[in-house]
């Protein structure tokens, strides 16, 4: 059987592109263009550069053109974290960690050792977690706004395996879920996995439009919607009081389920009440250890509403059955004894130095961050496009996530997510001014 028409060219473009031949930001002819090269038809042209796109090799801009994708960073959803040298910096992931952190993994291994029953950590252990640590995390919840029974709390391998599981148990394949047109890039690989539509909410400098979103519900049969309202990522907002009342009216209205995620809402304190306060028969809350306490811990939770107790059971029974019980009694332990409340007043400290450090270093520049956020949005000139910046800064030792990482639409603006804990807090500074060199070297 011959292969597709488009096959042979998707294979040319992509050897060229893994080889160097096209260099990242290189712009690709258009799909006319292509096909008249070519001599295919427009609809074979316009196939490939889906194909090449479906493969993260290249990236649409509307009005712009195709344009091919740096490989070299974190430019994307599953590219390659190798660089061409020695690595500087890694500002495409958070990963705070405390320097006495290695410490007190030490001495709670050892408390954990000298306790009654160890013997208990090597059972199985109820899918979801143990009713005296999902209790432990009720309890912590309660800082956080959300006051709800340890019956409704399930604890699972980090934050991204309570995301899935919730997908996994309220969503069919083909439904419809809302999200913002710049959001977590982890929501986008749940969605590709369980074969969910995304339908991206146009964002405000506040939050995401609400009237957009009640016109989508009017339009379409939409499920759910996956929602960051504090400490928002990428973009940073907490929205106000106001919005999370409209959300969650919405929610009523339309019958949706609300996803909100809370990962980064310690960060501030302040922020009103979650949205599950104000809809908690509506609202799926998930959320983490991983930027409070350790990402190596992979501890997450989620609370669910008690129709969807059972089934969530269910749906982690056929994945990871929940979180390893060493993994869970270090966790609870450390949410018991004050150790998390101690790390959370640290990161929030330190996440305010940084801000002011970046403030600092990138002043003049298109930038948009809360001030107590681990990272920050580096909007760029129209001559810088992303992926030569990215390359360009990796042939510099430095990683920086690309905006198309983070828009589940088809086309992505020019900007950068630079997340501010990787270095060394006296390396941020020095970083940063060879970032904004870098900028600063690309011709007009």
């Amino acid at each position: 059987m011959r292969p597709p028409s488009y096959k042979p060219l998707v294979d040319e473009f992509a050897a060229a592109i893994r080889r160097g031949e096209l260099a990242p930001g290189t712009r690709l002819p258009t799909h006319r263009d292509l096909a008249r090269e070519r001599r295919v038809a427009l609809a074979t042209a316009t196939r490939v550069y889906a194909e090449l796109a479906a493969m993260g090799l290249v990236v649409g801009e509307r009005g712009r053109g195709t344009f091919v994708r740096d490989q070299s960073g974190f430019a994307g959803l599953d590219a390659s974290r190798a660089l061409p040298v020695p690595r500087l910096a890694d500002l495409s992931f958070t990963q705070p960690l405390a320097d006495e952190q290695p410490d007190q993994l030490r001495h709670a291994l050892r408390e954990l050792a000298g306790s009654g029953d160890v013997a208990s950590l090597l059972r199985q252990h109820p899918p979801g977690g143990r009713r005296h640590e999902r209790a432990v995390v009720a309890t912590h919840l309660l800082d956080r706004g959300v006051d709800t029974a340890p019956a409704n709390v399930v604890l699972t391998g980090g934050a991204q395996h309570a995301l899935d599981t919730t997908l996994r148990t309220i969503t069919r394949p083909g439904d419809v879920l809302a999200v913002d047109a710049l959001t977590y890039p982890g929501v986008r690989l749940l969605a590709a996995a369980h074969h969910l539509d995304l339908a991206p909410v146009p964002v405000t400098p506040t939050g995401p439009d609400l009237d957009a979103l009640d016109h989508l519900c009017r339009t379409r049969r939409v499920r759910a919607v996956y929602t960051i309202p504090t400490l928002h990522n990428p973009l940073g907002w907490v929205l106000d009081q106001g919005a999370r009342d409209r959300l969650a009216d919405l929610a009523h209205e339309h019958d949706l389920l609300v996803v909100e995620d809370g990962t980064y809402a310690f960060l501030d304190p302040s922020a009103p009440p979650p949205v599950h306060a104000l809809a908690p028969d509506r609202t799926c809350y998930v959320s983490g250890l991983s930027k409070n306490l350790a990402g190596g811990l992979r501890f997450g939770f989620a609370v669910v509403p008690d129709r969807l107790t059972a089934t969530f059971a269910t749906s982690l029974r056929s994945s990871t059955w929940g979180t390893p019980a060493l993994v869970a009694a270090l966790a609870t332990r450390w949410l018991a004894d004050g150790t998390v409340t101690r790390l959370e007043e640290h990161r929030r400290a330190d996440a305010r130095a940084r801000q002011a450090v970046a403030r600092t270093a990138l002043a003049g520049l298109d930038t948009t961050a809360h001030p107590a956020s681990f990272f920050l949005w580096l909007r760029l000139a129209p001559h810088l496009h992303p992926d030569r910046v990215a390359a360009a800064l990796a042939r510099e030792g430095v990683l920086v996530s690309t905006a198309d990482a983070f828009a589940p639409g088809r086309h992505a603006p020019h900007a950068l997510r630079l997340a501010l804990t990787g270095p060394a807090f006296d390396d941020l500074a020095p970083v940063l001014a060879r970032l904004r060199a870098t900028l600063d070297a690309f011709p007009l």
